[in-house]
């Protein structure tokens, strides 16, 4: 009785010992990723953006803080405000795009990257000024627009603000 399981189970290790194995060593290789693939980075453009913080009210969780003052530019569209905060906590955010697919003027993009691992919750919040500088490598998600000129966030393309509009 144990000898016919364990010739069985040596009978496995030997079928398997010569296969090609078929895992990823990360961090040394790359884990391949799909186009649309909504990970905790955010391309926000600033050149875009007016301040009307629909992407605040439509996030189920409430995690974007968005405040604004009076900017009197745009005025013929309506009008824009100067963005004096605009933070993302992504220790509480549940990826849903609700807050892409909310944002009328294109400003706002779920980013395809998942590496940014912090210490402490209170790190996770993503400021202003982080949002300004980082790199603008939008996922194709709810963006059929990059998907038709064959857009791949992980081949890192930077796209410019008019580049990402529909």
């Amino acid at each position: 009785m144990y000898g016919l399981g364990i010739m069985s189970g040596m009978l496995i290790t030997l079928k398997n010992l010569f296969r090609k194995p078929f895992t990823i060593q990360y961090p040394e290789e790359e884990i391949p990723r799909a186009s649309r693939f909504r990970g905790e980075e955010f391309s926000w453009y600033e050149e875009r953006c007016t301040g009307c913080a629909s992407c605040a009210k439509f996030c189920p969780l409430g995690i974007i803080e968005i405040i604004t003052s009076p900017g009197g530019s745009d005025i013929q569209e309506g009008g824009s405000y100067a963005i004096d905060k605009f933070d993302i906590d992504i220790g509480r955010c549940m990826f849903c795009g609700l807050c892409v697919e909310a944002c009328p003027y294109d400003a706002l993009f779920m980013g395809s990257g998942f590496e940014k691992s912090k210490y402490k919750r209170s790190n996770l919040v993503i400021p202003l000024e982080e949002l300004k500088s980082s790199e603008k490598r939008p996922s194709t998600w709810f963006r059929p627009q990059l998907e038709a000129k064959e857009y791949n966030p992980q081949r890192g393309e930077d796209l410019s603000w008019d580049e990402v509009g529909r």
